[in-house]
């Protein structure tokens, strides 16, 4: 609603338009009014028109004032999706958010903020799982997340010494930072190493130290796209064809999801359905098959399905026999 009374200007929008637009009754338009007017939204009705019906204008001169040129609709939508995008708590960005929120909140009047601050109660989220990582307020922390984004903002080489959980060894690497990216609770820096000829990923709360050279590099890939486009986790490895089997009970609930954007789906006539991908062949993955349990079966490729059969063959001998 405010939206529309604020795109219409001088010209103002009447309750059947507002009732048209939004598919709710006149009566539920006017309690609405009502309730913005009482919230000290700069809204008035305008009586003045010849043609004798009335319409909802905004005061203009009320709204000069917003952060960043915003309009009053758009700071709405930011302060509504707060609750969203504070499910990035646990990141660096954590505190930064926080304060330009309160920062976009003092534009609105007491009422406003009021009335506003009772929207994001309506939404609820559940943040990314978290992996156990060094705290957001951590000065070396924040440190390392600083120097991570001028390496990447100003294409200079770095030395960075890194902590692998896989090795369990610390390493220190000459790199070519290219970005950073938040995926799965964590940030993650991406840098191209010349030693390995590759780029490779650094889970940043285990970047112990980053030390950035004079040297600059050029980028080697288009970095702009999606972050692990071929990986259902944090991989990047080279994608395949993978081939799923699943039962009649669970393929409503596959099929009307987005796994990855290469998916296709076919039917079959018990019911159940094939999945395809093109995916790259990680922990993620294999961590996300064996979520099915039963209801699955890999179809290809041949070595996906040995090492499901593996890790449950595996895990079938933990338990004594029934």
């Amino acid at each position: 609603m405010l939206r529309e009374i604020e795109h219409a200007r001088g010209a103002g929008v009447t309750i059947d338009d507002l009732a048209r637009l939004t598919g709710v009754t006149t009566r539920t338009i006017r309690r609405d009014l009502q309730a913005l007017e009482e919230s000290g939204f700069p809204i008035y009705d305008d009586r003045s028109r010849d043609d004798g019906r009335t319409r909802w204008i905004m005061n203009g001169q009320a709204t000069k004032g917003l952060a960043a040129g915003l309009t009053l609709a758009e700071l709405c939508a930011l302060h509504f999706s707060r609750t969203l995008l504070e499910s990035l708590a646990g990141t660096p960005f954590r505190d930064d958010l926080t304060s330009a929120f309160d920062k976009l909140g003092s534009t609105l009047t007491p009422h406003m903020r009021q009335f506003l601050d009772q929207l994001p109660a309506v939404i609820a989220t559940k943040p990314d799982p978290h992996r156990r990582r060094a705290d957001a307020t951590d000065p070396r922390h924040r440190d390392v997340v600083a120097r991570a984004l001028e390496a990447t903002l100003h294409h200079r080489q770095a030395t960075l010494t890194y902590y692998s959980r896989s090795s369990e060894r610390t390493k220190t690497y000459h790199v070519h930072p290219h970005r950073l990216a938040y995926a799965q609770g964590g940030l993650y820096l991406q840098a191209f190493v010349p030693e390995y000829g590759e780029i490779r990923t650094f889970a940043v709360e285990r970047i112990q130290t980053i030390s950035l050279l004079e040297d600059r590099f050029t980028p080697i890939e288009d970095t702009h796209g999606e972050a692990f486009p071929h990986s259902m986790g944090v991989h990047s490895g080279p994608p395949e064809m993978v081939v799923l089997s699943f039962e009649a009970a669970i393929a409503d609930y596959v099929q009307t999801r987005d796994w990855h954007p290469s998916q296709t789906w076919v039917a079959t006539p018990d019911g159940g359905g094939t999945l395809t991908m093109q995916v790259s062949l990680d922990q993620a993955l294999t961590g996300w098959i064996l979520s099915f349990g039963a209801a699955v079966q890999v179809l290809q490729p041949a070595a996906l399905a040995s090492t499901i059969a593996a890790t449950l063959d595996a895990a079938r001998g933990r338990y004594p026999a029934a």
